[in-house]
């Protein structure tokens, strides 16, 4: 049991990004850099081969040959061509300095470990197999999402290639499969972790789940020991997958480099989509190997969604914040699988499951709460309960936040307890965690967790029946507490996240079957977080690209976001799961995903990839920093830098002193050839706004049209911050962009 028990922590373990300078371990430590260096002055190289000696030159010359100590052929562990000018090579922080007196070397840096931040999802998010986007898409018949993970489970039913065609043409991928093959759904399979020995195939789960929810075939009577039972299905069923395994969580060394290398073989492979449910602390984007290889991908025309991070609800934590990257927020869905916990006392509160056995007793059974004793009994601590009775009883447990939920219930049915509430800390009080356990248990919120406690005190026998069921929660879409919050620490011009979709409670394929009491063995799971919702934004983008082939990344981005909704189901504000008050900006960037609306945005902002350029030098970066980024020769000094938020961006993220401000946007019609649009604002409280000219209008399609907005501070409040949006309407369309504005 004690082994299942490491096995369950790991699997749902997200790790926290960690830095670490040569300074730190030692200079004479191997440590795997991330080496930037400028192009040759001749320009590119005829081979491979030759590329790899121009980022050995580099290298002293005590390691341009392998060590004798050395496993891998070679120091040098990537060599990029596309995502960057240079490589990614096992050095000693002595080295790395020695490296820096020659002519073409930019920067090294140790690499940061990333973080890995479903099935009801398509039906809440209006998905109809015989209608709208489904329909018009084909089911993203065509389209080819890479997902960048911890592999995948091949022979996983999600993965079957029943109904599916053939890749296009313009595949040029690889199955690098041990014991396994490709078919027409997995078309490609990449291993960044075979010099390490690794399998190809995911033995994490964390892969086989974020790639089923992108594009998993269709399976009936999925479920996870009877919870969450129906069809599972990924959001693009027929678009085909390639997968870059690039982590397991065990292996940590080489994180960034092999995400950098899984990207630029992704961007030669020929995919449409990229979904990275990784993120790293927010670095500027020269330092962020994702940030610069995703604007790669970009340039070659291909969609990049990621996980914004589940370091929420703490203000500024989003990761992934470069604006060609469409960051991705945590929400819920409308599936509650819930329970009541019907007190002694006839009290009855709803609680959310943790797991709980479809045929548990609903019979009352005695209900300890062992915190009287000592704190660490209160947290069900290892060795805290075992002078306590509590063999078939219902243990009450406050949460430790150093322990997963399931670590916790591990102990108490250690001590013979039939059945846990777990009480839940402040911030968690409405949103629970669900993972795989091994006892029935459910978790309450801090106040309710309290009123037991108090019953639990009032009372020489006290008792609790837990009984089962399903319903549809009308407050949903909330945003989950765990989803991180911007603004954004690198662009604070940019508004993060950029909209929010299904990560909680999330039921998708995993890749080996888990058993717990019930001895039932599953090929699904629930797992939580915004690493669950990228994937779904990935499927998404993948149905958009097969409805609208001609669109660009930003084109794509632009819809996603200027059709989002912003109220729930009950047509009010979206809100905060923690708190249950209504979420700023900062949660929901431009609010929920709406598939089919996106389809038919009326108005788009496009961006192209030059047009980042001024956009990197208005941050103040080097011309060597925006090198990096661009992959190619940029002098800041000749081009018209423009502040963030003159970007032709789908929201507005402002900083407002005394002085008003006024930007550009330009806005593409993608709807009816004849149109009229006219704005409508909600100002910010304190802000004043205006915009130039009052109606737009357009007589064919793709025509553009430049508008101007200007922001004036019109009194002085005492908040820090306000919101608003603009929208331009239309008959048939509402185009609308969120607006963050924070007061100097």
């Amino acid at each position: 049991m004690a082994s299942l028990l490491i096995n369950l922590i790991f699997l749902f373990s997200f790790y926290p990004a960690i830095a670490v300078t040569g300074n730190e371990i030692g200079a004479n430590v191997l440590q795997t850099y991330i080496v930037r260096v400028q192009k040759p002055e001749q320009g590119t190289f005829s081979t491979e081969k030759d590329l790899e000696r121009w980022y050995h030159s580099f290298l002293p010359a005590t390691v341009s040959k392998p060590s004798a100590d050395d496993h891998h052929h070679s120091r040098i562990l990537y060599c990029y061509k596309n995502v960057m000018s240079g490589f990614a090579a096992r050095l000693t922080a002595e080295e790395v300095k020695a490296m820096e007196k020659k002519k073409g070397f930019i920067s090294a840096h140790v690499e940061t470990y990333l973080g890995t931040h479903t099935t009801n999802s398509p039906k809440f998010l209006g998905l109809n197999q015989n209608s709208g986007l489904w329909k018009d898409s084909n089911l993203g018949k065509g389209v080819i999402i890479g997902v960048i993970d911890s592999g995948v489970k091949p022979d996983h039913p999600s993965f079957s290639d029943e109904g599916m065609p053939p890749p296009p043409a313009k595949w040029k991928g690889k199955c690098e499969l041990e014991g396994a093959t490709c078919n027409n759904k997995v078309i490609g399979v990449r291993n960044f972790l075979s010099s390490i020995g690794e399998p190809a195939v995911d033995d994490m789960g964390h892969g086989t789940h974020t790639a089923s929810t992108a594009a998993g075939n269709f399976v009936s009577g999925a479920n996870t020991f009877g919870l969450a039972n129906g069809t599972a299905v990924g959001m693009a069923p027929l678009a085909h997958l390639a997968i870059y395994k690039t982590g397991d969580g065990k292996h940590q060394e080489g994180f960034q480099s092999r995400i950098a290398a899984a990207i630029e073989a992704a961007v030669q492979d020929g995919v449409d989509v990229i979904s990275i449910s990784y993120g790293s602390p927010p670095l500027a984007f020269y330092d962020d190997p994702i940030a610069s290889a995703a604007f790669t991908a970009v340039r070659n025309g291909i969609f990049v969604s990621c996980a914004a991070g589940n370091k929420g609800p703490d203000p500024s934590s989003s990761t992934n914040g470069a604006p060609w990257i469409l960051t991705v927020g945590a929400s819920t869905t409308d599936r509650s699988i819930v329970a009541s916990a019907q007190l002694g006392n006839h009290a009855t509160y709803d609680v959310e499951i943790l797991f709980m056995l479809v045929n548990f007793t609903s019979m009352q059974l005695p209900l300890v709460y062992p915190g009287g004793r000592n704190s660490s009994a209160a947290f069900c601590l290892p060795g805290s309960l075992n002078n306590i009775d509590v063999k078939g009883k219902v243990m009450v447990c406050e949460r430790d936040g150093n322990m997963r939920r399931n670590e916790t219930e591990y102990y108490v049915k250690e001590a013979g307890g039939a059945a846990m509430i777990l009480i839940s800390d402040k911030f968690d009080a409405y949103s629970a965690i669900l993972e795989t356990h091994v006892l029935p248990a459910v978790q309450v919120g801090y106040a309710t967790g309290e009123s037991i406690k108090a019953y639990i005190n009032s009372t020489s026998s006290p008792t609790v029946a837990i009984l089962l069921r399903t319903g549809n929660k009308k407050s949903a879409p909330e945003v989950a507490s765990l989803s991180a919050r911007g603004p954004n620490k690198v662009s604070p011009g940019i508004l993060k996240p950029d909209i929010i979709g299904p990560g909680v409670s999330i039921l998708a394929a995993w890749p080996s079957s888990q058993e717990n009491i019930t001895k039932t063995k599953a090929t699904f799971e629930i797992a939580d977080g915004t690493s669950m919702s990228c994937p779904h934004l990935s499927g998404i983008a993948a149905l958009l690209k097969s409805t609208h082939p001609d669109w660009s990344p930003a084109a794509i981005k632009s819809a996603i976001m200027t059709t989002a909704d912003i109220v729930n189901l009950e047509g009010k504000p979206i809100i905060n799961n923690y708190n249950l008050l209504p979420a700023d900006l900062f949660a929901v960037g431009a609010g929920h995903v709406n598939p089919s609306k996106a389809n038919d945005p009326g108005l788009i902002y496009d961006i192209q990839p030059d047009d980042y350029v001024p956009y990197l030098c208005g941050l103040n970066y080097t011309d060597q920093q925006v090198q990096t980024i661009v992959d190619h020769d940029v002098q800041c000094s000749k081009v018209p830098s423009i502040a963030e938020a003159e970007l032709n961006y789908p929201s507005f993220s402002i900083k407002l002193g005394s002085s008003p401000q006024t930007y550009n946007r330009t806005i593409a019609n993608v709807g009816e050839a004849n149109s009229s649009y006219t704005h409508q604002i909600v100002a910010p409280e304190g802000v004043e706004i205006s915009v130039q000219p009052n109606e737009i209008s357009f007589t064919e399609r793709n025509q553009k049209v430049t508008y101007s907005i200007t922001f004036t501070r019109s009194q002085k409040t005492s908040a820090s911050y306000a919101q608003g949006y603009l929208s331009w309407v239309s008959t048939q369309h509402t185009v609308r962009s969120p607006i963050a504005v924070s007061f100097e």
